[in-house]
Order: structure tokens, then sequence, then C-alpha cells
């Protein structure tokens, strides 16, 4: 007897999975420039800052600089490699031409958004792990609070993630993208505590850093670490959590509107 052949539907949203191994497999296949290089320039920023400032600053009271220090610049490398992540992916199909195989599946906007973030916030949290491993040989940081160590972090990598989605999506080439990165992100995050306590400055610029969602980011990592911060954490929670809705409400608005991906 011969059995009538039947085809069987995909299930939906049955690409998504592909996707997201696709964005995992770009920054994973290459981690010695995607992992191994920002824990390095971190490593370089440990020795040169806490050898150069060790005994002159003194921060929270009992709390080394060298200790101060080393959440500041794990938050900072899992900011900028949480945008970097997104937004090369974007430029680079958009230049070379293979974006075309995003589009043409029939994968919703909430899919697209959620493949790359969930990458961004996978590499983002990957270079603070280690990072924070490689610390340990200079320094054993105590973490206090654990849980608000965890929300913060993926928290500020779901923000940078976003906004290396959006970064990418309005970036032609890669010096529109390059501007977005020096002229924003970069000094956002410089200028947001990761060398030091906000209480050190003067009126003005204190006034200035809280109106910088970054300074929130990295506040709020840093009492994961020591339960002591600049400002409450339930204030940098409030904010933080704030800024990531509020930015992934706006990309996928983009994302919907096909904004700069269909024409």
């Amino acid at each position: 007897m011969i059995r009538p052949v039947t085809h069987q539907r995909p299930a939906l949203g049955s690409g998504f999975p592909t996707l997201l191994h696709k964005e995992f497999m770009r920054f994973w296949k290459v981690g010695l420039q995607t992992i191994a290089a920002p824990v390095v320039t971190a490593l370089l920023y440990l020795l040169i800052f806490s050898h150069v400032l060790e005994d002159r600053v003194q921060v929270y009271g009992s709390i080394s600089y060298t200790a101060f220090l080393i959440p500041g610049l794990i938050m900072m490398s899992m900011l900028q490699n949480a945008f970097a992540n997104p937004s090369s992916s974007l430029i680079q199909s958009r230049i070379t031409g293979n974006l075309i195989f995003v589009l043409l599946p029939p994968f919703s906007h909430r899919q697209i958004f959620s493949a790359y973030l969930i990458a961004a916030v996978v590499r983002g949290l990957c270079v603070g792990v280690c990072i924070w491993l490689v610390s340990l040989f200079f320094i054993v940081t105590p973490i206090n609070e654990p849980l608000w160590l965890l929300i913060f972090a993926v928290l500020s990598c779901w923000i940078m993630g976003t906004l290396g989605l959006i970064a990418g999506l309005w970036s032609e080439k890669f010096d529109q993208l390059a501007a977005f990165q020096n002229f924003l992100i970069m000094p956002a995050t410089f200028l947001s505590g990761v060398f030091y306590s906000i209480h050190s400055l003067p009126p003005f610029w204190q006034h200035v850093s809280s109106w910088n969602p970054i300074f929130y980011t990295i506040d709020g990592f840093r009492y994961g670490f020591f339960a002591i911060s600049d400002v409450s954490p339930w204030q940098s929670f409030a904010v933080v959590l704030a800024v990531a809705v509020a930015l992934s409400l706006f990309a996928l608005r983009l994302l919907a509107s096909g904004y700069k991906l269909r024409s």
C-alpha cells in the first residue's frame, strides 16, 4: 500500500534558533579577537592605573583603589563588546550584501531583535566573566550582592546591545558607525565613574554625571561587589531598566518599519 506523501509545515519561528546560532558563532569563532583582546585591554588598564594611583587614591574608606577599579573595568568592557556585536554584524551584512539572507526568511521584527540582543548579552557576559577571572590573580574582589551583580550585568549589556542594533541600522558605512562609537559611546563610558567615584568631582560635574545612564550601570554593578555605591541601587535599577525598555521599544519600531533595511 502506497501511503500519500504528506508535507509538514515548519514550526512557527523555527528559523530563530538558526539566526541566534549565527550571531553566536560570529564572535565565538574569532574568540581571540572578541573575547581575549578585551581581556588584555582591561588588564593593561588595571596594571597602569593600579600601579600609578593605588597609593594616591582612597575610595569608599577601606576599599583599595585596585579593588574599586576592577568592577568598573569589567562593566566598561562588557558594555563595549555588547555594543560591538550587533552593530558590527549589521554593518558587515549590509556592506557585503548578505543582509538579504536575514530579510528573506519570515522572521518577525521581534525575532530579529531577540537574536541580536541575546547574542550581544552573551558576548558581554563572557567578556566580563573572563576579566573577573583574570583579576583574581591581582586581588580577590568580594561579591557581596550577587543578585544585584547579575541584574546590572544583564541589563547593562541589554542597553548596549540595543544601542548597537540601533547604530547598525542607522549606519550605512563603517565611518558612521565609528562616529557613533567615538562621539557617543566612548565619552559616556569614560565619564561614568569607571576610574573614580563621582563624589570626588566638583558639584557641577556630579550633576552632569547624574544624567549619564552609563553611570548607573557601573555604580549598580559595583554595588554588587562591595554593597557600597554612590547612589542607591534601587535608583540605579530604575534608571537602567527604564532606559533598556525605552531603547528596546525604539529598536523594535525601527525593525518593524524596515528602517534602512528595505530600501
